[in-house]
């Protein structure tokens, strides 16, 4: 969402042109200074407690599986130690809804905070890379001048920046495709001969290039570009939205000069707050679907204000109906309605997973079969099959019962007493029914799963007899 405010006349073609690209085209590289203040601080804590949070999460297990993994291959996925399978796309379907309602909802209240706080493309860029950056080749005033007239020790420190950068991309493709395969097996990718994992270590080394070119090369092109989130930011925001805003009613019109007899407002054309912003936007412009709402503009910003003696926050956290109107900020009509959606497939989602079973099956009779009879213990027996998954993160007891009385079950083969986690089973049995107790051709009777004492499911299924 982008607004014409027409502050200076030489805004006509505001929100025509990326911020990232020159009138011919051409890719405009931003060296973005490094923010000093407590909205970069408190970023700088947020951003070393999900980096360990992310590092870490592979290496916790639960009954020996992981807390998370997101086995796409095989199509099984460990999320805070539930195990959701195939059988469970219902369940996956709904909490994907609630997923993007709740994106919704949170652009609506909060802007694209997401972006600037939480997404691990903008923690790793911002936190790692660009410090590292900072750390070897200066800061960014300096890389500028450097990057027009390289000398031998400018090109030496980018060769060994890059070196870094790889070397951290290689670490976090080892973490991403954790979360995938699992620390276990990408642990044998690295211990074993590559010719027994071609497969994981060409995908390992294929994350790497895509990390590496992300961070190194391609950055703030993903916020504004590529990120589907990013692009939808301009349709998700209205009036309402608490976005990174400029208070125009104060610092209009700006002014370097501090003595004056002409009307002035608290900005003064500094420009730091373009310097430091990481997309390369002017904020002053106002709501730009480029800002991540990173809050580096509000520190510099400040930083300058406690210079000139004028009072903080001339950027700040605000809607744009606060700034039009000085209005309290509230919640649009749109953002409640969405929330009443995402309670109600919370709770939805919430009576789905308690009821889900640990173990599910599917009990059919086999096709082609009638029944027998057998004179010596005058029952008649019916084949069925049944298919079992444990959704269970452990080996659990396994057994299958009839309700009904006099009735027995006969297993075909190895009985199977015990089922892994994520394993499927298929096995045939009979029914054996007394012949005295079937009254109709296809009788109603239920079958229970057990695990243990527990019934975990009962399943009805129908027993042809000789009427």
């Amino acid at each position: 969402m982008s607004v014409k405010r027409n502050i200076q006349p030489n805004l006509e073609d505001y929100g025509d042109l990326i911020t990232t690209v020159d009138q011919t085209g051409k890719r405009k590289w931003i060296y973005a200074l490094q923010p000093k203040g407590k909205w970069y601080n408190r970023r700088t804590i947020v951003a070393i407690f999900l980096i360990v949070f992310f590092a870490s999460m592979p290496f916790i297990k639960v009954n020996g599986n992981p807390i998370m993994l997101f086995d796409i291959p095989h199509g099984r996925f460990i999320i805070f130690g539930q195990l959701f399978l195939p059988h469970d796309f219902i369940i996956l379907g709904v909490a994907m809804l609630v997923a993007l309602i709740f994106i919704i909802v949170f652009t609506l209240i909060f802007g694209r905070i997401f972006c600037g706080w939480i997404c691990p493309q903008t923690i790793f860029l911002e936190m790692i890379f660009r410090r590292i950056e900072y750390w070897i080749e200066g800061p960014a005033n300096k890389q500028r001048v450097n990057d027009k007239k390289p000398t031998t020790e400018v090109w030496i420190r980018k060769i060994i920046k890059h070196i870094i950068f790889f070397a951290i991309s290689f670490l976090i493709a080892n973490l991403f495709l954790s979360y995938i395969i699992g620390v276990d097996e990408l642990y044998k990718i690295i211990t074993e001969p590559v010719s027994e994992h071609l497969g994981g270590f060409v995908a390992l080394l294929v994350f790497t290039f895509i990390f590496y070119a992300v961070f190194a090369f391609v950055r703030e092109i993903v916020c504004n570009v590529i990120c589907p989130y990013g692009r939808l930011q301009s349709i998700l925001l209205d009036k309402s939205s608490l976005v990174v805003a400029y208070d125009y009613n104060r610092g209009e019109p700006r002014s370097k000069k501090r003595k004056t007899d002409e009307p002035i407002g608290d900005c003064i054309d500094c420009g730091l707050c373009v310097q430091v912003c990481p997309t390369g936007i002017d904020i002053r412009n106002g709501t730009q679907m480029e800002c991540t709402n990173c809050t580096a503009c509000i520190d510099a910003c400040n930083m300058m204000m406690e210079k000139v003696n004028l009072p903080l926050n001339l950027i700040t956290f605000a809607s744009e109906k606060q700034l039009e109107t000085k209005a309290k900020p509230g919640i649009s009509w749109r953002a409640k309605v969405y929330s009443i959606a995402l309670f109600g497939l919370m709770i939805v989602l919430g009576i789905m997973l308690f009821n889900r079973p640990m173990i599910d099956a599917t009990v059919l009779k086999v096709a082609g079969q009638t029944y027998q009879e057998h004179p010596d213990d005058k029952t008649i027996s019916n084949l069925f099959k049944i298919k079992v998954i444990s959704k269970s993160m452990k080996t659990v007891p396994f057994a299958i019962r009839v309700q009904e009385e006099g009735a027995r079950v006969q297993m075909i083969g190895q009985t199977i007493d015990s089922l892994k986690s994520g394993e499927v089973v298929d096995q045939s049995f009979f029914i054996f029914f007394p012949e005295e107790k079937i009254t109709q051709r296809r009788n109603k009777i239920h079958i229970e799963i057990r695990s243990g004492n527990k019934v975990v499911q009962t399943k009805e299924v129908n027993f042809l007899g000789k009427y």
